[in-house]
């Protein structure tokens, strides 16, 4: 991934940065109040697992990136953050359907945080160079992200409101591109019969930092009314956010940088 793989990544990035700082967040989940008490607590269990999930990844998260690659920690923290990280997403795009606005656009983003993780976590683990079904699953994944914001944008151009579920029609244009630039590199990988080296490990790295940068953003820009006011506009907002594309870059020059064969 050169140039062009570069510019797909910065590009994913202003994308999603729009999204988390749009209309497109979730609210809290909770149970009507004549609701059952069982289903009181299903909703509780639920947004703690999503909350709980969210917060142990963002730690994980920072930690895998500050930990040397390949090593003990990083690849503890790397199967802390998937499986934390799954779970967060997952919830949120479960339970995407029954909140009271936003269901499509959390849906759809939910959704596209799986996709990045998994594709992310599967490049990690995989041993086997040859393109199989898991390339071509993802393919039909990120098409079908594609198809659903050009849908829900058509509809939110259309609508009475001018919205859909809350979110403007350009909330899920954003979705489209992102989509449309995922394709790309699936179809990339595809048409190359095989991903190895610096390719295998630079799909590992930008996706599960823009994995980590959904999560972080969602939360620091998205929820900014639970931070403390003194926090809000500062450096601190913003450092989280920015760290994951930061470590994008880095981690991209470096895996690109030739090295000296052994003598």
């Amino acid at each position: 991934m050169a140039g062009g793989g570069m510019n797909r990544i910065v590009i994913c990035a202003a994308v999603l940065v729009g999204l988390l700082a749009g209309p497109a967040m979730a609210e809290t989940l909770k149970a009507a109040p004549d609701a059952p008490v069982w289903l009181h607590w299903g909703a509780a269990a639920l947004l703690w697992a999503h909350i709980g999930g969210g917060t142990l990844g963002m730690i994980s998260g920072a930690t895998a990136i500050l930990s040397p690659k390949g090593k003990t920690v990083h690849r503890a923290a790397g199967k802390v953050f998937f499986a934390a990280m799954f779970t967060t997403y997952a919830v949120g795009a479960g339970v995407a359907p029954f909140l009271t606005e936003g269901q499509r656009p959390n849906f759809v983003a939910g959704i596209l945080a799986l996709y990045l993780l998994i594709t992310a976590f599967q490049a990690a683990r995989r041993r086997d160079p040859k393109v199989g079904w898991i390339e071509y699953a993802g393919l039909a994944a990120a098409l079908a992200i594609v198809a659903a914001g050009g849908l829900f944008m058509w509809q939110g151009a259309n609508a009475p409101s001018g919205t859909v579920d809350g979110s403007p029609p350009q909330a899920f244009a954003l979705f489209i591109i992102a989509g449309v630039f995922a394709a790309a590199g699936e179809v990339h990988v595809i048409l190359r019969r095989s991903i190895t080296g610096v390719s295998r490990i630079s799909r590992h790295l930008w996706r599960m930092c823009m994995s980590l940068f959904i999560a972080s953003g969602s939360f620091f820009l998205g929820q900014q009314q639970l931070l403390p006011k003194a926090m809000v506009g500062t450096f601190w907002q913003f450092a989280p956010v920015v760290f994951p594309l930061l470590a994008i870059l880095i981690w991209l020059v470096v895996e690109h940088l030739p090295r000296k064969k052994a003598a």
